[in-house]
C-alpha cells in the first residue's frame, strides 16, 4: 500500500483543479513530490498522521497555543505607558488617527477620542526587569521563562476575520489552520489521540468557530478535534449499549477492508482519512476518558493550576494540554473568551478585566512551570495572546473600555527553542505603533513553524492551480526570538 503511485492520491476534481500549467507538468510535479512536505516519508497511506521528517532539526515537538479570544489590552497588562496616564482625558493628536481605520468609527463621530491612561499599577519583575501589571501576578513570576513581544502587528481589525488571520494566515474562510499545517507537515506522535486538539472555555465559543481549526483544502485528517473537558470527551464516542467489543472490532475490520480496497482503486486521500478516523475513534474509546480524568493528578498539581476535576474551566484545559503533549499530541489550542473589553456593561477594563485575568493568569503560569519541572518545556512551545490589542484611546460607552487596535500589541512565548527572559520590541510613548522590532502575524507564524523544523516557504499545498502556504507570500523568522 505504501508504494502506491502518488498520482492516485488526487481525486479527479482536485487533479484537474490543480492542472494550471498542463497535464504533463502537473504529473511531473506530482511524481517529483515538489513542494509536498507531507509526502517525503514512508508512512503508510492509511495513516495520514504518522510522524514525518521535518525540513531540518526541530527545537519544539509540540505547540500549546493559549488563544485569548477578543483582544487583551496590552496597555493594562504588559505595555507600561506613563505618558498615557499623564495625558489621560486629552484629545488624541490627529496625526495618530488620521487615515487609520478602527472597528467602531461611530464612537469617533460622537466625540473626539480621548487618551485613556491605565488605572493599573505596573512593576518590573525577573532578572530582565520585565514590566507586568498587577492584573497578572502569576505571569509576573515566570517572566524569566518567557519571551514578551510588545511589537506585534496585524492587518485585520474585526474579530472573526482577525482570528482567522492569526490561525490560517488569511481573513477569509476556507484556508487550513496552523495546527492543520503542522500535522500535515510533520504528523503526530500520538497513536491513540488526534494530532491536533482544540479546547474551549469562557462564556461562549470564539467568533469564527470551527473555521479557526479547520483543515481548509488539506485532507480532513489534519483538522482540529474539539474535546470537552467533562462527560464524554467527544460526543457519541462510546459504543451503543449491547454492542460487545468483539462485535465492534469485526465491523471495523470489515469496513477497513472495504475502504482499503476503494483506496487502492481510487487513491482519494479522504478515504485514507476515513480509515484512520474509524481506527482512531476505536482507540479513543479507551484513551480519551482516561485523558480527561483529572482526578488522577496529585493534589499539589491540581492546586498549582487551580483546577477542579469535573468542572470545565481554562485551568482544567491547561492541565489537559500538558497531558495531551505528554501523550504525543502535536498541536493543542485553547480558546478562552471574552477579552473584548469595549466598556459595555461588565465587558470593561475594570471588573471585566479582573475577572478574566483571574481565570487565566494562574493556569497559564502553572502550565509553564509544570512543563519545566517535568522536562517538557524545552520541547513544547507555549504561545499566549489574542487576535489584536487595544487602542490608547478610550471609547464613549457606559463603562471603561478600548477599541480594537492592530498596530501594536503584546504576546508572549515560552519553551520550544524560544529565548527565555527576553523583552522584544517596543511601541511609541502612547502605545500606538510598533517602533522597534515589529513582529507581524505572518512573522509569528513563520517562527512557530521554524521551531517545529518546518520552512514556511517550503510547507506548501497545490490547490486551484497555485501553491498555498500558511504565510501566503509574507513572513520572516524572528531570529531574535530564538534561543
Amino acid at each position: 500500500m505504501s508504494s502506491m503511485n502518488p498520482l492516485l492520491l488526487q481525486t479527479r476534481r482536485h487533479f484537474f483543479g490543480q492542472c494550471g500549467v498542463g497535464l504533463g507538468a502537473a504529473a511531473l510535479a506530482s511524481l517529483l513530490n515538489e513542494g509536498r512536505a507531507a509526502e517525503n516519508d514512508d508512512a503508510p497511506l492509511t495513516n495520514p498522521l504518522a510522524p514525518k521528517k521535518p525540513h531540518f532539526p526541530a527545537k519544539a515537538k509540540s505547540v500549546i497555543f493559549l488563544f485569548m479570544a477578543g483582544g487583551p489590552s496590552q496597555l493594562e497588562l504588559f505595555d507600561y505607558k506613563p505618558k498615557l496616564t499623564e495625558l489621560n482625558g486629552q484629545p488624541i493628536p490627529d496625526e495618530f488617527i488620521k487615515g487609520k481605520r478602527f472597528a467602531f468609527m461611530e464612537s469617533f463621530a460622537k466625540a473626539t477620542p480621548k487618551v485613556l491612561g491605565t488605572r493599573r499599577k505596573f512593576a518590573r519583575h525577573g532578572a530582565a526587569g520585565t514590566w507586568v501589571s498587577e492584573c497578572l501576578p502569576h505571569t509576573a513570576g515566570i517572566v524569566d521563562d518567557i519571551a514578551v513581544v510588545r511589537s506585534m502587528a496585524t492587518d485585520v481589525f474585526n474579530h472573526a476575520p482577525a482570528k482567522l488571520f492569526v490561525n490560517t494566515g488569511s481573513p477569509q474562510f476556507g484556508r487550513p489552520s496552523m495546527g492543520a499545517w503542522t500535522t500535515y507537515g510533520i504528523g503526530s506522535e500520538a497513536r491513540d489521540l488526534p494530532g491536533f486538539v482544540v479546547l474551549q472555555s469562557g462564556p461562549r465559543g470564539p467568533r469564527g468557530g470551527a473555521a479557526l481549526w479547520g483543515s481548509g483544502f488539506l485532507p480532513t485528517s489534519y483538522q482540529g478535534v474539539p474535546f470537552r473537558s467533562g462527560g464524554e470527551p467527544i460526543l457519541d464516542i462510546a459504543s451503543p449499549k449491547g454492542i460487545a467489543p468483539e462485535r465492534q472490532r469485526d465491523v471495523l475490520d470489515a469496513v477497513k477492508e472495504l475502504n482499503s480496497a476503494h483506496l487502492a482503486d481510487a487513491g482519494d486521500p479522504e478515504i485514507a482519512t476515513r480509515i484512520a478516523s474509524y481506527e482512531m475513534a476505536y482507540r479513543m474509546q479507551t484513551s480519551a476518558p482516561e485523558l480527561i480524568d483529572l482526578s488522577k493528578e496529585d493534589k499539589k498539581t491540581l492546586e498549582l493550576y487551580g483546577a477542579a476535576p469535573g468542572k470545565p474551566s481554562f485551568a482544567n484545559n491547561c492541565l489537559l494540554a500538558r497531558r495531551l503533549v505528554e501523550r504525543g499530541v502535536r498541536f493543542v489550542q485553547l480558546y478562552h473568551t471574552d477579552w473584548d473589553h469595549h466598556g459595555a456593561g461588565e465587558i470593561n477594563l475594570t471588573t471585566g478585566l479582573d475577572k478574566i485575568c483571574r481565570e487565566v493568569d494562574q493556569p497559564a503560569a502553572a502550565l509553564v512551570r509544570d512543563l519545566k519541572q517535568r522536562g517538557l518545556l524545552d520541547s513544547t512551545l507555549v504561545v499566549w495572546g489574542g487576535e489584536f490589542g487595544r487602542t490608547p484611546m478610550g471609547e464613549v460607552r457606559d463603562s471603561v473600555g478600548r477599541n480594537h487596535h492592530i498596530d501594536a500589541y503584546t504576546m508572549w512565548l515560552a519553551g520550544g527553542g524560544v529565548k527565555p527572559g527576553l523583552n522584544l520590541g517596543a511601541s511609541d510613548e502612547l502605545g500606538f505603533a510598533a517602533v522597534e522590532d515589529r513582529v507581524h502575524v505572518h512573522d509569528l507564524q513563520a517562527t512557530i513553524l521554524h521551531l517545529l523544523g518546518l520552512d514556511h516557504k517550503k510547507l506548501t499545498f497545490r490547490f486551484q492551480g497555485r501553491d498555498f502556504r500558511l504565510t501566503d507570500v509574507h513572513g520572516e523568522v524572528v531570529a531574535k526570538l530564538l534561543a
